[in-house]
């Protein structure tokens, strides 16, 4: 169908107006000056719930953001009905710069990676001692993955009452890990989340750990009555727990002084995305000793300075295994 008569003059079409002359209007963006500040509790479906001035509020992200997501832990600048009453909705128009981002990839060989969560400067790893059984290997992966990061990692043992901690301990020793050790005795007089708090507050911390470890069940214990998430039990035939959070959650500390984010349980955590040479990073004791190493060393070859560095005594051996054993988890699987 035609939009305009068979006889036509260019005088009488339409022209949308252009201010600078050199690009369409529609990419004038707003300034939006009386945005409010918010943060990001959850995100659903392309529905994220903000947090302004104390209120949640559903809001999604604006056409102008392009193809940047907002993720839970991001501090954003949102306009719109800021009410939070029902059926109401607010646009998200800027987001501000992270000063973290904790990332994951599906695999090693999976090029797209994956944010778990913003703006957080710790990351609680939890591992069951039994039911199911400790996994190393993901333990080691989640340590990279938050040395990458910049966060300072805390290492959460539950069950203890299946089992001793002292093994797993002895394995992570040379990390210089901050650690907790948990039974489910303690999770029910609140033992465990007054011990585990300590260690949170005035921080963002990010729950990681794969399903049926007990991680939803120890971030309950943490929050305020009425905003525990569903939890789940281990299958007794495959020995892994079931995936009960779908999404990551962000949660205040009953004191206010301090944030827990709750993410979905994971079978694997890629390390596609890793920079090797920020592993060492970790290492304060070790990164001296590489300045004679040669050039785009891996600090996991016959030429490296390490060797040479530990053997005269600057640093514990032991150390330097254990930072070659994180370099080396992009070769092996959570399983091996």
């Amino acid at each position: 169908m035609r939009r305009y008569g068979k006889h036509t003059d260019e005088d009488d079409i339409r022209q949308r107006p252009n201010p600078k002359g050199n690009r369409p209007r529609t990419t004038i963006r707003p300034k939006h000056e009386d945005a409010a500040e918010g943060f990001v509790l959850t995100v659903d479906r392309g529905r994220l719930t903000c947090l302004v001035d104390g209120r949640a509020i559903h809001a999604m992200k604006a056409r102008e953001l392009g193809r940047k997501a907002a993720v839970v832990g991001d501090r954003v600048w949102i306009v719109g009905d800021l009410s939070g009453k029902k059926d109401t909705l607010a646009r998200i128009v800027r987001i501000e710069e992270r000063k973290s981002v904790l990332r994951r990839t599906a695999d090693d060989d999976d090029p797209y990676e994956r944010v778990v969560v913003a703006n957080a400067d710790q990351l609680a790893i939890v591992t069951a001692l039994a039911d199911p059984e400790p996994r190393p290997r993901m333990i080691d992966r989640c340590l990279v993955a938050a040395y990458d990061a910049g966060l300072e990692p805390l290492l959460v043992l539950t069950k203890s009452d299946l089992t001793s901690a002292d093994k797993i301990l002895e394995i992570y020793s040379t990390f210089g890990l901050n650690y907790v050790v948990t039974n489910r005795e303690e999770l029910a007089t609140g033992d465990a989340a007054d011990r585990v708090r300590e260690r949170l507050t005035g921080r963002i911390t990010a729950f990681v750990g794969h399903s049926g470890v007990g991680k939803t069940t120890l971030v309950n214990s943490l929050v305020t009555e009425g905003r525990q998430r569903a939890t789940g039990r281990v299958n007794a035939v495959t020995g892994r727990g079931r995936h009960t959070t779908t999404s990551a959650l962000a949660l205040p500390l009953p004191d206010g002084d301090g944030w827990v984010i709750d993410t979905p349980g994971v079978r694997s955590f890629g390390l596609h995305h890793v920079d090797p040479s920020r592993v060492i990073l970790a290492f304060p004791d070790l990164v001296p000793g590489t300045e004679d190493c040669p050039r785009a060393c891996s600090h996991d070859e016959q030429d490296c300075a390490l060797d040479k560095w530990v053997e005269d005594g600057h640093a514990d051996p032991a150390r330097l295994y254990s930072l070659r054993r994180l370099l080396q988890t992009r070769e092996r699987r959570e399983g091996d």
